[in-house]
């Protein structure tokens, strides 16, 4: 997919991502907002993902570490026709295969893994890149990580064991937004240098905008092409990307808006795309 359509993707999925929230009157709208370009040009252009067929042996995995931003997830799935877009509306209800955070059990095509007790994510990508690596397949597995989450022990474990077992079928996304929900990830717990810390637990590390998708596509190229190393995207963004109101602000981690601040987060989301 060209940029050009990458970025109506984007905007588009920013829209379902509001308009699901706001229907469900709770959820966390800061990071899956900060996160859309990075999830949209991962399925676009770089996963082996076939969507009518979502158990593929030769699929690529996607784990979403940070399960409370899944709405993301479910508007790419339904962009990719892998459910149906009416299926959005469901999002948090009792009974929907859209819950609140992954939850593989639900039968929701796509999703691998139940995911949101933070900091398990990346173990879990660990175990499936080392089984492909054994089995010899050619599937490459991403996980996508939030800042905060890098305060949990169990990232530095798996992050020394990709690297120990030479998984160059791993790639890690780190969102780099700068704030969790108690505040600025640097007040609460400082993960810097995040960067020379994957470094120095034998990474690749590649750091980059997380919004441009130009930088965006380069890295996950150049990943594939990193041999005897796991990746890691050190990837800069903004909380609550695409609407003014929440950009940079910690108390929109985790509420969802008003029918009325929709409607005004879609206006600037259109107006942008103009």
């Amino acid at each position: 997919m060209e940029l050009g359509d990458l970025k109506i993707m984007s905007a588009s999925v920013r829209k379902d991502i509001l308009k699901m929230l706001e229907l469900a009157g709770s959820g966390h709208p800061g990071g899956s907002l900060s996160s859309v370009e990075l999830v949209v040009d991962l399925y676009f252009n770089h996963m082996r993902f076939d969507p009518k067929n979502t158990k593929d042996k030769n699929r690529d995995y996607f784990i979403l570490s940070k399960g409370h931003v899944c709405p993301v997830l479910y508007s790419v799935l339904a962009q990719l026709e892998c459910i149906n877009g009416d299926e959005l509306c469901t999002l948090r209800q009792a009974g929907s295969r859209l819950q609140g955070h992954p939850a593989a059990d639900k039968g929701l095509p796509g999703v691998e893994v139940s995911t949101g007790s933070l900091g398990y994510g990346l173990s879990i990508g660990v175990g499936v890149a080392k089984a492909m690596k054994t089995l010899k397949q050619k599937n490459r597995v991403y996980v996508l990580m939030g800042d905060g989450e890098q305060q949990e022990g169990t990232i530095w474990e798996a992050a020394m064991a990709a690297s120990h077992f030479k998984l160059d079928n791993l790639c890690a996304i780190v969102d780099c937004n700068g704030l969790q929900i108690d505040g600025n990830v640097s007040d609460v717990l400082n993960i810097e240098p995040i960067a020379d810390k994957y470094k120095a637990f034998g990474w690749n590390v590649i750091s980059l905008d997380g919004h441009d998708l130009a930088q965006i596509d380069k890295a996950y190229s150049d990943a594939k092409l990193k041999k005897d190393k796991p990746t890691v995207l050190i990837a800069k963004t903004v909380k609550g990307k695409g609407v003014s109101f929440m950009e940079n602000i910690a108390d929109w981690h985790g509420k969802a808006p008003s029918k009325e601040q929709m409607l005004q987060a879609i206006s600037e989301i259109d107006a942008s795309i103009k």
